[in-house]
């Protein structure tokens, strides 16, 4: 009996370890099959990706500041005799003429009495700051309020002492106001002040509205981006799809055989994202702008990029500008 329990139990470890083998077999198969799968099923990955044809595009760069919407010709109203306002007759926005009384001073102090002395507009315009209020004591140093061509507007704005190399009359600009958000007004600068504030290490620049528009008012908040320099004569790409290796920078050239050939690139000029390529790669290749850190010379890739459907013409040529990018803000 004792014989035959052995020979059971001696089956039973056989039997179990058969078992194991086959399943690790099955495992090892099936693993294998995964990663052949994951391998295109050729023992070599392919490393999806999306690319981009480069193109000769010019880069502008531009400064932004802040700036004020002021008028062009305005003059600041001082009394002729010191007192205080006892009466006034305008309010921010009013239209005044030249000559026309705007406010009255009493010079009279205690125990002694004079006629009141009116304040006359020195110019035809608009009041476009607040009158000092009646009961204020002003002297002939104290401006009563402000007038101002409200039809004639300007913008004036600040350029950080850095960029003073780059600015000149007729440099275009666009201007944005909070009033209307993404509504841009071009300018364009017709005045560059000789001289940069010490305090502020800011030069002053003036600029004009290329058109009238009844929406801009004096006194507004103004956003200026200054177009300084145009970059032109080279193919750009994003600069975050280049590769960088100690102080050399490559990208991903895609070839006609599903693979992709690694270049060593020059760099010119960098605008809000977007590199110049001076050297490397030509117009009409396309490389990789996305999925490049999982790539080496000669990968295999599948280019998963969105074709764009060609547009039809409805007349005349269309003729193709660089995007306006960006450069070095305030």
């Amino acid at each position: 009996m004792k014989i035959r329990k052995s020979i059971v139990v001696a089956i039973v470890i056989v039997a179990a370890a058969a078992v194991v083998v086959v399943s690790g077999n099955a495992l090892s198969d099936s693993g294998g099959k995964k990663a052949d799968m994951r391998r295109g099923g050729r023992g070599d990955t392919v490393v999806s990706v999306k690319t981009q044809e480069l193109k000769v595009e010019t880069l502008h760069g531009y400064v932004s500041t802040n700036g004020e919407v002021e008028s062009q010709n305005s003059v600041s109203v001082f009394p002729d005799i010191a007192g205080k306002i006892v009466e006034t007759s305008v309010m921010l926005g009013s239209s005044v003429r030249k000559g026309e009384i705007i406010a009255y001073v009493d010079p009279s102090a205690p125990g002694s009495y004079y006629k009141k002395s009116p304040v006359y507009a020195p110019i035809s315009g608009s009041v476009i700051s607040t009158p000092i209020k009646n009961g204020t004591t002003v002297s002939t140093g104290t401006a009563v309020c402000v007038i101002g061509d409200i039809n004639n507007l300007q913008v004036s704005a600040n350029v950080p002492e850095r960029y003073v190399s780059v600015l000149a009359v007729g440099l275009k600009a666009d201007v944005s106001v909070e009033a209307y958000p993404g509504v841009v007004f071009p300018a364009t600068v017709t005045r560059v002040s000789p001289v940069v504030d010490a305090s502020s290490r800011t030069k002053q620049v003036i600029l004009q509205f290329d058109e009238k528009d009844p929406r801009v008012n004096a006194g507004m908040f103004a956003k200026v981006v200054l177009f300084t320099e145009d970059y032109d004569g080279f193919v750009t790409m994003p600069s975050d799809s280049l590769v960088q290796n100690g102080d050399s920078y490559f990208a991903y050239v895609l070839t006609g055989k599903g693979t992709v050939s690694k270049r060593e690139v020059s760099l010119g000029k960098t605008v809000d994202g977007i590199v110049q390529i001076t050297s490397g790669v030509e117009a009409g290749e396309r490389v990789v702008v996305q999925g490049q850190t999982a790539l080496a010379d000669g990968s295999k890739v599948q280019d998963i990029s969105e074709k764009t459907p060609k547009k039809v013409s409805s007349g005349g040529g269309d003729k193709k500008d660089a995007s306006r990018s960006g450069g070095t803000k305030k």
